[in-house]
Parts: structure tokens; sequence; C-alpha cells
């Protein structure tokens, strides 16, 4: 048996979408069809920032911290941080210290909120262009530097038709069976399969999430209090 030796299908956004429409039973005739499909990848995309962390969106970014400034602003296609340590000295002298989340609520209650000194907590305000907080206010005592991990928006499907989408190859079953259940919902032809092409998207992605996690060791130490 002759096997093809290759494992590098990744398939371009023509096929996707008329992958799609074949699994909604509809026919592409025209261009305005192709142009709707390719709107509702975009809008899915924003969706799947909102079904939780996708690890291949996780990168990291720096932001020098300048004396007696407090608050910056984060790349504009950030969706939040999922981790962030202060970094102080350089090469081997390098250290890189924990610094805790905040809510609003928690630093609305900081009484001193100009205090200056190595910063140990970081408030993430997530506004349309999001930004972060850091208290203490960075002093001129040494050079800090946050390091942090961020989630990133998923890239738009683009224009040409000869594209590839920004995911691994785990996910193209969850956006083709999603997008040919967000094209059924606005083709008045295809009512029949809506409930059944729901269904087929939410267990592929449910496949592509579950998968879709780290592998590293996790220890739970129970706290006891002693009083």
């Amino acid at each position: 048996m002759t096997t093809s030796g290759t494992t590098s299908f990744n398939p371009q956004l023509t096929d996707i979408i008329q992958e799609a429409y074949d699994r909604a039973g509809i026919v592409m005739r025209s261009g305005y069809e192709y142009r709707s499909a390719r709107r509702s990848i975009d809008i899915m995309m924003q969706e799947w920032a909102n079904r939780g962390i996708n690890l291949w969106t996780v990168e990291e970014g720096t932001q020098t911290l300048t004396s007696g400034t407090a608050t910056y602003n984060l790349p504009s296609d950030t969706v939040d941080l999922i981790d962030h340590v202060i970094r102080t000295g350089s090469g081997t002298s390098q250290s890189d210290l924990t610094i805790n989340r905040m809510s609003v609520s928690n630093y609305s209650t900081i009484p001193n909120k100009t205090a200056t000194g190595r910063p140990i907590r970081i408030y993430v305000d997530r506004q349309i262009t999001p930004r972060f907080t850091v208290w203490p206010v960075p002093d001129a005592s040494q050079t800090y530097t946050l390091v942090y991990w961020r989630l990133r928006r998923i890239e738009d499907a683009g224009q040409p038709g000869t594209n590839t989408m920004d995911m691994p190859f785990r996910f193209t079953p969850a956006l083709i069976a999603g997008l040919a259940y967000n094209l059924a919902l606005k083709n008045p032809g295809s009512e029949a399969r809506i409930p059944m092409l729901e269904a087929a998207y939410e267990k592929q992605w449910q496949l592509a999430a579950d998968e879709d996690r780290s592998r590293a060791s996790v220890r739970f130490i129970p706290f006891v209090a002693i009083r």
C-alpha cells in the first residue's frame, strides 16, 4: 500500500468556504456569497476569542517601565493578559519577580496610588485599546521591564481566496462546521439543517478545544488554616 508521504494539508480559504456551503446544502454562485462567507468567518474568529484560551494566540511581549509612569497601552489586538512578571537587571544578573493581578475594585481601594517603588501589582484595563496600570508607580532606583504573555486576536480571513487561516490544522474541522452553521442561519432554504449543523459545530469545537491544552504537570496543595 502506497501513502502520500505528506502531512501538509491546509485548505485555502476558497476550499474552506466551498466545503461549508456543501454541508449547508447551498450552491455558491456569486461573489457576494463568497464575501458573505468570509464575513461570517471573521465574526466567528471574534466569537472564538470569547470561548476561552486559544493556545496558538499566546505571545510574549515586553514593556519597559518609565520612572513616574504607571499606565501603558497594550497592542491593540490584545484580548487579555494571562501571565506577567517584573524583570530587573540583564544577562546573567537578570531576575524575574512576581507581579499579582488586581481588579478595578482592588485598585480603587489603594489609598496612595502615587506611591513609588518596585511594582508588585498590575491592573489590566480591557478597553477598546487595552492598557495596564502597575502599582507602586515605578521609581528610578533601577530599570523595570514588564514581561507578559498575552492572548492576541486571531487574524482576519483576508481578501485573497488563496489565504490560509491563522490557526492550527486541528481547528479546521471546527471552522468548517461553524461556517456551515452560520451560512445556514443566513439562508432561508436551510432551516431544516440548522439543528444538525449547530450540533456538529459544537462537537467539533469541543474536540479541538479539549485537545488544545497544556500538558504540563499540575500539583495541587491544600491550604490548611492553623488556628
